[in-house]
């Protein structure tokens, strides 16, 4: 029997799209929420050292609040080989606590102006829990280059400097259905959606 009701710990609404996107696809009985849909406003502090223990401690915080309900939180980033991993879990701070995804590409590009190597990475970790007891972790992850110059309308983020060679495109190039096809965000939720359909 797949769970009726899914909590998707979040705020950013380019994370919840794509979520939506991917779930609805496989369980399109599944209830989805997110945390203003459940009057959530507390905030769980991210203190973690890697993806996977922001993840964790955001699935965590808000499976203690929703009672009952499946609670699923992921932790994402961009991880560039020539700022030895950075921006890596800082990504939506990078440019400071007032920033935007404008200021961080612009920071993100400024760091990378003389560099050759524009090698990259997008990570994402998956947790979901239920009542503050975890159930599963699941990790993906996508390699590129960065650009030196914004492509694309679409997506959020670093999209628009993130190149994927395969397709030829940056990430703001592509239909949401091409994204949620080669992803870090959904390589991960493939797994959970295997996981899900298993649960009984």
């Amino acid at each position: 029997m797949i769970p009726n009701n899914l909590l998707i710990a979040t705020t950013n609404r380019g994370k919840i799209r794509e979520i939506e996107a991917l779930l609805k696809e496989d369980f399109p009985g599944l209830k989805l929420y997110s945390l203003s849909d459940l009057n959530i406003t507390l905030e769980c502090p991210e203190a973690g050292h890697t993806f996977y223990e922001n993840a964790a401690a955001k699935s965590l915080f808000y499976s203690k609040i929703a009672k009952n309900i499946l609670t699923t939180a992921d932790d994402s980033g961009l991880v560039v080989e020539a700022l030895n991993g950075q921006p890596g879990i800082h990504s939506a701070r990078y440019a400071g606590a007032d920033c935007d995804d404008e200021k961080n590409t612009a920071k993100l590009l400024r760091e990378l102006k003389h560099v050759k190597n524009r090698s990259a990475k997008f990570v994402t970790a998956v947790v979901l829990s239920k009542n503050g007891k975890m159930i599963k972790s699941f990790n993906g992850e996508v390699r590129g280059t960065i650009l030196p110059e914004k492509r694309g309308n679409s997506g959020f983020g670093y999209d628009p400097v993130f190149y994927y060679p395969p397709l030829r495109k940056t990430f703001a190039q592509l239909t949401t259905r091409e994204k949620n096809r080669v992803s870090h965000r959904a390589n991960a939720l493939k797994k959970l959606n295997t996981f899900l359909s298993e649960l009984l």
